[in-house]
Parts: C-alpha cells; structure tokens; sequence
C-alpha cells in the first residue's frame, strides 16, 4: 500500500498544526522587562537585565551597542531563534513566549524576514538572485512567485542581477538580493544583524538606502543591529542599548526653517524604566564628573541632575544660618 502523502500543498498546510496566533493593533515590536541567563559550566550569565523596547508599524530602527551589550541577544530572541528567560514580548501581535514548535516555524516564514551579516548565510550559493528570492515563496506555496520576484528586485536597484548567482555579484549586489528574499513573503517585520558589516562605505549606504526605501514602499517594520555609525543617517530612530538594557534614543526628524532650508534635527532622550530608572549617556557623566550619588532639583517642568553639592558652591548650615536671620 502505499502511504505516500497525494494532498496539495496548500492542502497539506492547511491540515498542519495551528498557524500562529497574530493580535492586530499596537506596536510591531514590544518588550517588556526581558531577560535572557545563558548558564556555562556553572556560571550565569546575563544578557539581557530587563530590557524594554516598543517599536511602531512601518519604523525603520537602528539598534547600536558595544559588544556585549545584549543586541545580538534581542536579536535572537526576536527572530524566533531564542527564547527569553522572563519577562514579555509580542512581535507583530505574536506572544513569542507561547508558541509552539510548529507556530514557531510558521512565524519565520510568514510574520519576520531576517538579514545576517555574512552575505554567504544569506543566499544559496548554486541559485540564481531570482530563484534565491523565490525560493521563500515556494516554501509557503505563494502562487504570484514570478510577480513578486521582479517586484523585490527592482525596488533594492537590482533588477539587472536577476540572473546572476551569488559568486557574480558584489557584496553589497548580495545583501540587497538578500533583503528581497527576507521580504519575499511579505513579513510584518525585517530583522538585520549587522547587514553592513563586511561592505565598504559606498555598498553600506546603498543597502541601507535600499533598505529604509523598501521599508517606506511596503509599510514593513525594520530594526537593524549594529555599530556602523553611518546607520543612523538612515533611520529615523537610533536606541541605544547597554548593560542589556535599552539607555537611550535619538530621535530625528526633517524641518523646514524660515529660511526654507529642509534639515535634520536630532535630539536624544534617556530611557526610563517601570521604576523609574534611567541611564544618562556615558559621556555626560565622564564630562560632569558624576559619579557615586547626584542631586536632583525638581523644576515645573523639568528635573535638574546636578553632581555633588559641594561641587556647586552650594550653602554650608553655617551660611544659610546667617542668610536666615538677615
């Protein structure tokens, strides 16, 4: 007898366990006190300390830290590749702490698109650039392959390379083929880990141009793990995480001044936590001399963080004894 599986694929997907569960509305990415022990011959190691992270539909979001810091982490635990120690965290209405096995599979293909550094992970060395982006397609059984295809290659600028495979194209031909291929299935959200990392500075402003005018052309999502600096004249929103933990933002946004001129303007915020902690930037406190303690001062509108008060001249109990009875 033979017990080879006849159904159609569009069949066979549908008898395959519950697809994963999407909640519609509020942010593409959110997380909430993350945390991430990673235990080695008996010692912890935390990566992530309670992180928190709220990125909108359609922003495009660079993530910068120094090495260490927990990037790579959130990164993993994003994509579906890891799994958080605690804590909470929705991507594109996806709980990701309560999927299943087979949910799991299913939101790679279908809800994320992941870009890796090393542009050899990214594409099928024998395919061609057509074949590598249709191939995501063919997995989920999508029938406007040919369509789709044309459409991703010639919104990345390269339309020309459809028939070329990975070995003739250069490095920054291969990343943006790359990121067609992430989008291929039309994913809520695109991840990149350091997807400049092995370019040179033209090839890097390329993709990352390609990349935020693909974003923009398809409403997708996109959070891109870095340390290349150059990023940030890319994207709207740079986050800056340390000591796993989100610290800072520079938020940027283009204004018209009166004298008609269009330019960027840029300003940074400090993150602050459920309980309200905050991280000041390193070099505002190497520049201050803050250090152990700081005095606050708590304006109408605003708080004063100042250091040590005996760095600021101000008052011994003596004097003010004196100013009082004056």
């Amino acid at each position: 007898m033979n017990h080879t599986d006849t159904r159609t694929p569009d069949r066979a997907r549908a008898a395959a366990p519950t697809p994963v569960v999407r909640e519609h509305g509020g942010p593409d990415i959110w997380c909430e006190d993350l945390v991430r022990i990673y235990s080695t011959e008996g010692v912890e190691v935390q990566a992530l300390q309670g992180l928190n992270l709220v990125v909108d539909p359609g922003d495009v979001v660079a993530l910068v830290g120094a090495s260490g810091s927990g990037k790579s982490t959130l990164l993993g635990i994003l994509s579906g590749l890891d799994r958080p120690t605690g804590g909470r965290a929705r991507v594109a209405g996806v709980d990701l702490l309560t999927m299943s096995r087979a949910q799991r599979v299913d939101y790679q293909r279908h809800v994320v698109g992941f870009v890796w550094q090393q542009t050899s992970r990214n594409l099928l060395p024998f395919l061609t650039a057509a074949d590598n982006v249709a191939l995501p397609m063919v997995i989920s059984s999508r029938t406007d392959r040919a369509a789709r295809v044309g459409e991703l290659l010639d919104l990345l600028g390269v339309a020309d390379c459809a028939d070329r495979r990975p070995s003739q194209l250069s490095g920054g031909q291969q990343q943006r083929v790359a990121i067609a291929t992430a989008l291929a299935n039309s994913p809520a959200v695109l991840l990149a880990d350091e997807p400049t990392g092995e370019l040179d500075d033209t090839a890097s402003e390329q993709v990352l141009e390609a990349m935020r005018s693909a974003a923009a052309e398809l409403g997708t999502t996109v959070l891109v793990v870095t340390h290349d600096p150059t990023v940030s004249d890319h994207v709207r929103r740079t986050v800056q995480i340390r000591d796993g933990r989100t610290s800072t933002e520079v938020l940027r946004q283009r204004v018209v001044g009166e004298d008609g001129v269009e330019r960027v303007v840029a300003r940074e915020y400090t993150v602050i936590d459920r309980a309200g902690r905050i991280q000041l930037p390193r070099q505002h406190v190497h520049e201050l001399g803050l250090h152990d303690r700081v005095r606050l001062e708590k304006e109408a509108d605003h708080v004063q963080v100042w250091a040590d008060d005996q760095d600021h001249g101000l008052p011994t109990d003596d004097a003010a004894g004196t100013e009082e009875a004056r």
